[in-house]
């Protein structure tokens, strides 16, 4: 059976209702309609065909990305497009884009940090895009440390005015996407310094390039930091470095919602809440978690269409078996095409709690933002490091043909690595979270009850007595069962961690020596949520035949893949026994069983046309080998029989080989 005969006949032994699914995965059928819409938009213009992209250089590759960006710049400013639209259309264009950062950072911290006032002036000009902005915190030498950073912002009270100056090498801003060709403004954070005295690090609008003619304005030095890894991929992002010479500002231009400078140079307070700088922060967690489903479904819908494609060994009537049969690459895959859907879900809660949050501060509700905070700071980490290693395994699971670029899995992982960096490192966010968990565990005998996500240690002593009742593989399909195993085993670490920490007399002493500790007890936590948060899904009323049954399956694949990846983590705090382990596995190939019929489908349901994919292997038709053939013969390379520099090197190479020879 060819390949363009094999994806028809998996998608005919589909088991649930596809286009149910798909709305399912779009949130609404509103919201999969507009997608749907953007992504056919895109896929028919000619302009944002991206087929050679890993073959251009790097002045192309950012001509052609301007472009492009030009284009969806004239589609925004059609009346047809809304907000929800404009969103889309930029998914679906792929690519890593200069406006990124003016959308998704300049624009949130003027209307997060700054006053009324400061919104009206800055805000209309950034929507239209009259100035295109970035947003310049970390520097060459400190990026996680944010009270780390050495740009300072020295007030000048005899003329009103900042003045920014990078004192040291080190202090240069350095990867703010955006800054390097394009930015006429950054949103520039340094150290306030009033009347001698330091005051912290805030927040400056600053001006960078002349509106005229957009070169640099006097005392600055701009430019691109160089290319970055991959072919294409992160390099149509012009990430910059950048430095001040003793650049003076209006007083303001510093975002002043939180704290006000006045002329005299002294800090006040304002009325308004520090807090709220925070919302911020939760929103652009929340949209990274978001986009981790993207790119892992994207990765597994690659890999799991060619798994179906790829024959390999156990022949049977001159027809070898497909890959996808194999429980070795069922075990593999399936995981991460249930980790795709629990983090979509996650991602939709996460929207939600945004959205409490940011309604709680405005009524100057304070009480769930540490738990928010710690949070969306945990699943940044732990759905952007689980995405990141699952592309990596997926371009594996293609076997060789996943290392070609057109296989579109290299670029894919470029693209997303850096995910795992970018708004705060992986491990440092865990240990942010460790804190707050150690923290909610010290509270415990005040009687002060953990709220949201941690409600769970308020029942502690429970969890640290009872036992999991599984006496059959079946028993791991209840939800009961299967949360408090998960709530049993993240309390119990962490009441371990904290029994620990109180070994020691310096606590900072104590986190510093158990640090790769605490960051486990925050991964278990973090693990608790998207397990919880998939179990609550499917509580939820689901319509189509057939889709809630795949979503249960999924759900349980998760959860039990994570239990047997953690075994040692279940086994030693004593939330299971080893036979209970050993039913767990059983259940998990049970189900891999259940899932292999409907795998094709379950990816189907991502909607992503074969131009957002952009993978020859993960064709929607399976037509792999031709169009492989034929994008091998578009290869530059390929352009003349010899190669350039075969009569200077190699052919004189041949011919010495050649008189060798005959000696």
């Amino acid at each position: 059976m060819e390949g363009v005969d094999i994806l028809p006949h998996e998608r005919s032994k589909t088991q649930f209702d596809v286009d149910a699914m798909k709305i399912v995965w779009a949130g609404s059928r509103h919201a999969f309609e507009v997608s749907d819409r953007m992504a056919r938009l895109v896929a028919s213009d000619p302009a944002f065909q991206k087929d050679n992209r890993s073959r251009l250089g790097r002045k192309e590759l950012f001509k052609k990305h301007s472009e492009e960006s030009n284009l969806c710049m004239e589609t925004f400013g059609s009346c047809f497009v809304t907000e929800e639209e404009a969103g889309r259309l930029r998914f679906f264009v792929d690519e890593p884009a200069f406006t990124d950062l003016h959308w998704g950072m300049f624009v949130p911290a003027i209307k997060g940090q700054g006053t009324e006032e400061q919104q009206q002036k800055w805000l209309p000009l950034a929507y239209k895009m009259q100035i295109i902005g970035c947003y310049a915190q970390t520097e060459l030498g400190h990026g996680s440390n944010v009270q780390g950073l050495e740009t300072t912002a020295t007030f000048d009270p005899d003329k009103d005015e900042f003045v920014i100056h990078s004192p040291t090498l080190t202090s240069s801003k350095w990867w703010p996407g955006g800054l390097g060709k394009v930015s006429t403004h950054a949103v520039v954070y340094a150290r306030l310094i009033t009347n001698g005295e330091e005051h912290g690090v805030h927040g400056f609008i600053v001006q960078l390039r002349s509106l005229d003619d957009h070169m640099p304005l006097p005392g600055i030095t701009i430019g691109d930091i160089g290319m970055k890894f991959g072919n294409g991929a992160y390099n149509t992002m012009d990430n910059g470095v950048l430095t001040f010479d003793h650049v003076r500002i209006p007083r303001n231009q510093m975002l002043m919602r939180v704290l006000q400078v006045t002329s005299e140079g002294k800090c006040v307070q304002s009325n308004v809440p520090r807090q709220l700088i925070y919302g911020t922060m939760v929103f652009v967690r929340q949209t990274i978690v978001a986009d981790a489903s993207s790119a892992l479904s994207r990765a597994v819908c690659i890999a799991t269409r060619y798994s179906a494609v790829r024959r390999q060994f156990g022949s049977q009537d001159g027809v070898e078996t497909q890959v996808i049969d194999y429980k070795t690459q069922q075990n593999r895959l399936f995981p991460l095409l249930a980790s795709a859907y629990a983090f979509r879900f996650v991602g939709e809660w996460l929207k939600w709690l945004y959205t409490d949050v940011t309604q709680r501060l405005q009524a100057n509700d304070f009480s769930t933002l540490p738990e928010a905070h710690a949070c969306t700071a945990g699943l940044k980490s732990l759905t952007t490091t689980a995405t990141a290693d699952a592309i990596e395994e997926c371009r594996k699971l293609c076997g060789g043909h996943g290392y070609l670029c057109a296989s579109g899995l290299p670029e894919l992982f470029a693209v997303y690595v850096p995910a795992c960096t970018y708004e705060g490192d992986n491990v440092v966010l865990l240990l942010q979270v460790a804190r707050f968990l150690m923290k909610t565990v010290s509270q415990l005998g005040s009687g002060k009850k953990p709220i949201g996500t941690t409600a769970y240690l308020g029942r502690v002593q429970d969890l640290m007595q009872c036992r999991c009742e599984v006496q059959t593989a079946e028993d791991w399909l209840k939800p009961s069962v299967m949360l408090e195993a998960f709530e049993a085993r993240s309390a119990r670490m962490c009441v371990a961690r904290a029994q620990n920490l109180g070994k020691f007399a310096n606590p900072e002493d104590g986190f510093a020596e158990l640090s790769a500790d605490l960051v486990e007890a925050a991964v278990a936590h973090c693990q608790l949520i998207v397990v919880s948060k998939f179990l609550d899904k499917l509580q939820q009323d689901i319509p189509g035949n057939g889709v809630k049954q795949q979503l249960q399956n999924l759900c349980y694949i998760y959860a039990l893949n994570l239990l047997h990846k953690h075994l040692g983590d279940f086994l030693s705090t004593g939330c299971i026994t080893p036979k209970q382990a050993s039913l767990a596995n059983d259940q998990l190939r049970s189900l891999y069983s259940q899932v292999r019929p409907n795998a094709i489908a379950l990816v189907d349901a991502f909607n992503y046309t074969d131009h957002y994919l952009g993978s020859v292997l993960g064709r929607y038709d399976g037509n792999v080998y031709p169009k492989l053939y034929e994008e091998a013969w578009k290869d530059p390379l390929n352009d003349s029989v010899l190669p350039d520099g075969y009569n200077e090197y190699i052919h004189p190479m041949l011919k010495q080989q050649l008189h060798n020879a005959r000696l």
